[in-house]
């Protein structure tokens, strides 16, 4: 008996410093930054009242998204599942196109190349794609470094959405003028050269299989565009919201993965290496060089960062939030398609915030 005693007496003991120490004497990880497994369908989730959000809200969200032609909608905090909606007969296996969302995946492999010592960003383009890859004078193709194409800053013609040798023609000295255009897509010919296999193979070993993403690259009616599930979307949000690391390997050197998220020049400070970033004093929108007053998505967080294409789709990437957003599905206006940046955004903005504030 007295034994028992005793053992009970040491058994309440720790538990009073456990205590006093905060600790939990059954700590969980439920907070830590979570990865799903490879190639698996499971993933883990966490309810919204864990989290204190608004359920009351959500079927407003539902029927925003549903009235946007919305496909499928995914919400990440810690990498946990709180939101999974599929609509419109869309399924969790089906694959939608990433349209210029993917410009994000083009801009990773870019990086890789770089910290493998394939290439330098500070290079001419033609280093790799050769001379005349462009119709403009030497002196000027010269003038493009691989950086420019990341930044959207070549000083060529985007006009015209094929990019063909004969619409690559001069505007501006490379550096001076941004402007939104399909030639990013010749980063694809500079990895594939630098590397010495297809830009496929390449993205595959380096990025799709590290992440146990699923999907393909075809041949759009202008370029190359990833199609995959809305999970595999997602799981490519979870690395860049943990800085280009992927559970323990950094899969994209941190400081590459730095500076594209950061304005990558002065011209539209809302622009990096292919991403659009929030919270900026001022931005530009594709097809125009008008530059516009105030943040990207005023009722987004400042330190979003985001993967954007057109119809609408979205990784939207809120380190202060831990949290990922993903969208797919057709354009939200029809009438009125965007190739990057609408003011969907900034209404499913307002829709977000009522249940996550």
């Amino acid at each position: 008996m007295k034994n028992a005693q005793l053992l009970l007496l040491l058994i309440s003991m720790l538990f009073v410093a456990c205590k006093k120490n905060n600790t939990d004497p059954t700590p969980t990880n439920s907070d830590a930054l979570y990865f799903p497994p490879n190639n698996a369908t499971e993933w883990e989730t966490k309810p919204m009242s864990a989290l204190g959000w608004k359920q009351a809200a959500v079927d407003d969200l539902k029927k925003f998204l549903i009235d946007k032609n919305t496909k499928s909608f995914i919400i990440l905090v810690n990498g946990r599942i709180v939101m999974e909606e599929y609509f419109n007969g869309h399924t969790q296996a089906d694959t939608w196109a990433w349209n210029s969302a993917g410009k994000t995946l083009v801009s990773a492999a870019t990086g890789i190349a770089q910290q493998e010592g394939l290439l330098n960003i500070n290079n001419p383009a033609s280093q790799y794609l050769g001379a005349g890859w462009t119709s403009e004078p030497s002196a000027k193709e010269n003038l493009i470094t691989v950086r420019n194409l990341l930044t959207m800053t070549s000083g060529l013609d985007e006009s015209s959405e094929l990019v063909i040798k004969s619409n690559l023609t001069y505007v501006a000295d490379a550096g001076t003028r941004w402007a939104y255009a399909n030639v990013f897509q010749k980063l694809m010919d500079v990895v594939a050269a630098a590397s010495k296999q297809p830009y496929e193979t390449y993205f595959n070993s380096k990025i799709k299989n590290k992440l146990g993403m699923d999907g393909f690259w075809d041949n759009g009616l202008i370029f190359k565009i990833y199609n995959s599930n809305t999970r595999s979307m997602a799981r490519f949000g979870l690395l860049a919201l943990n800085s280009g690391k992927w559970n323990q390997e950094q899969i994209i050197n941190e400081s590459f993965f730095s500076e594209s998220i950061k304005s990558s020049q002065s011209i539209n400070p809302s622009y990096g290496y292919l991403w659009w970033l929030n919270g900026k004093n001022s931005y530009m929108i594709p097809g125009s060089q008008t530059v516009f007053q105030g943040a990207l998505v005023p009722s987004a967080p400042s330190d979003m960062y985001a993967a954007m294409g057109a119809s609408d789709q979205r990784i939207y990437v809120i380190p202060s939030k831990k949290m990922v957003i993903v969208r797919m599905g057709n354009a939200s206006d029809p009438a009125n398609p965007s190739f990057a940046v609408s003011g969907f955004d900034n209404s499913l903005w307002l829709k977000i915030n009522a249940v996550i504030n």
